[in-house]
């Protein structure tokens, strides 16, 4: 009986790095081959027409993207109160969820590993209101879910009603991807369905409260309204010339941001932008270029240096009020 005790947590966590390292190595393979691509694209590219796209944009539409950057962000700090509400922790003010979303999300997404960088600095946030390490682990876990089921309704939407969008990326067929389309989109009302009532998953000793319906309805809704809004800011940083639609859009723009997660880049640089260029499929791709460069300065550095000016701020605070009161 000892011997079947060691060797099943022996077993596990064997099986455990095995699928640790395989993340690593597709990973890595993303990374080179969307590297390898971008390099390849932007070869062709003439610098000062990128630019001289971008000193002709008109004011009043980077001011709109910059509007629907701050909106799209904003909704981001619903995802933190949400999961508070669903662990029961009601008292944590929206305030505290708004400070730890907005300052994890860049920070995390910007230096390359969220899944590590992320909890470490909620729990900074919410440990000085009395949340514990697994409460934390919990809302991490509540935050990613709200997360991927707005990223798949948005993108099995996009892909719906723009079957060849993303044909250039994955190498398939339209018919086959408005299948694949479908199929994300039954399969998020298969988990609404199956979590319609409140329950629990893990184990006694740690369990994880999922939401019910009604909060997974909202949860989409809040997913897809992020997304549905940076998305918007890139498609109004488009110039009118080579005349996108707003679906095509969100299915690439979907596609990038979940490749560039999955590579674990920095911002998903060079993933996300080859996924974008390619994906859009033109020929003249200047003017993506130029829209790209003002989105990512937009939507990544300056959301990233803003958060950690704050989280900065907030954490320095903190220590001279423990060092007065010590």
């Amino acid at each position: 009986m000892n011997t079947l005790k060691v060797a099943a947590p022996t077993k596990s966590r064997r099986n455990g790095l095995r699928l640790k390292g395989l993340g690593i190595v597709v990973s890595i393979a993303i990374a080179a081959i969307a590297i390898f691509a971008l390099t390849h694209t932007l070869k062709s590219i003439d610098t000062n027409e990128v630019f001289q796209v971008i000193r002709h944009t008109d004011t009043s539409l980077i001011a709109l993207a910059a509007v629907l950057v701050i909106t799209s962000y904003a909704s981001l700090t619903f995802y933190d109160l949400l999961a508070l509400r669903t662990i029961g922790r009601t008292e944590i003010p929206y305030r505290t969820a708004a400070l730890a979303s907005f300052t994890s999300y860049p920070i995390a997404h910007g230096i390359g590993a969220v899944s590590l960088i992320s909890p470490v600095i909620r729990y900074r946030v919410y440990s000085h209101h009395g949340l514990s390490a697994f409460e934390v682990a919990n809302i991490c876990f509540l935050t990613g879910l709200t997360f991927w089921l707005g990223n798949l309704t948005a993108l099995g939407i996009g892909l719906f009603f723009a079957p060849d969008a993303i044909s250039l990326v994955d190498f398939l067929p339209p018919r086959v991807n408005q299948w694949i389309a479908a199929a994300l989109l039954l399969g998020v009302a298969g988990f609404l369905t199956w979590c319609w009532f409140p329950r629990n998953i893990g184990t006694k000793r740690w369990p994880v409260r999922l939401p019910s319906g009604p909060l997974v309805v909202l949860q989409i809704l809040i997913g897809v309204f992020d997304l549905g809004a940076a998305a918007l800011a890139m498609y109004v940083l488009i110039p009118a010339g080579p005349n996108i639609g707003i679906f095509p859009i969100m299915a690439v723009f979907i596609a990038a941001t979940l490749l560039g997660f999955a590579s674990h880049t920095p911002a998903g640089i060079g993933v996300f932008d080859a996924t974008f260029l390619i994906g859009l499929g033109k020929d003249d791709k200047e003017p993506l270029v130029a829209a790209l460069l003002m989105f990512r300065l937009m939507y990544h550095f300056l959301p990233f240096i803003f958060a950690l000016s704050v989280f900065g701020v907030v954490e320095g605070w903190r220590s001279l009020r423990r060092r007065r009161n010590s």
